[in-house]
């Protein structure tokens, strides 16, 4: 009788059958310098609950994360039985100036990971500054479309999209959006996110 009463309350509560959203990022996700409701996956959270009461999201986010560290932060949250996972990474490795195949290599492996376990991964594409040469800006942008073709993701463009260099959409230090630029990501993401809903 108790299992029957524990079952039932999960059920109507909604953590049975719940869809989980990881979001394994930087900085960019956890919301640098921001309370965790104004970062863009709380935003993207409370947006779909209205259609989508049951979503959960996860704010795997953080900060100076490079993609060296995305594969032992995976095998953690699997814990969380995500469904969904957006790969949010590689922008610290591109400002950092580290090679472009080391990134590949680690992402590469992350999908298959998260592949593996049947999540549905949707990459994120991020670009660097200008100062960093074209060579080296043409490579690393490259990336993520290569990886979305190789492994049949969902690819979001560019997760910064409206963002980047619009002074008013982020911190002082003018890499780290501020609440209403996080607003604009949310919203980016959501358009590719929803439809796997």
């Amino acid at each position: 009788m108790r299992f029957l009463f524990v079952f039932s309350f999960l059920l109507f509560s909604g953590l049975i059958n719940a869809k989980t959203v990881l979001i394994l990022g930087d900085s960019l996700t956890e919301g640098y310098r921001l309370a965790k409701e104004e970062a863009f996956p709380h935003l993207i959270e409370e947006e779909l609950k209205k259609k989508h009461p049951d979503i959960k999201v996860i704010n795997g986010g953080v900060s100076g994360a490079t993609t060296a560290s995305a594969m032992k932060r995976l095998d953690w949250y699997l814990k969380a039985k995500p469904e969904i996972m957006i790969l949010a990474l590689g922008a610290n490795d591109g400002l950092r100036g580290l090679k472009v195949s080391e990134a590949e290599k680690n992402l590469s492996q992350v999908i298959e990971k998260a592949k593996s376990k049947d999540i549905e991964v949707i990459i994120a594409g991020m670009e660097i500054p200008s100062n960093y040469g074209d060579k080296y800006r043409k490579e690393f942008r490259a990336l993520y479309p290569k990886l979305a073709k190789k492994y049949e993701l969902t690819l979001i463009p560019f997760l910064l999209e409206n963002v980047a260099t619009v002074k008013e959409l982020n911190l002082t230090d003018g890499i780290h959006p501020n609440p209403a630029g996080h607003k604009i990501m949310a919203k980016t993401v959501i358009k590719y996110l929803e439809p796997k809903l």
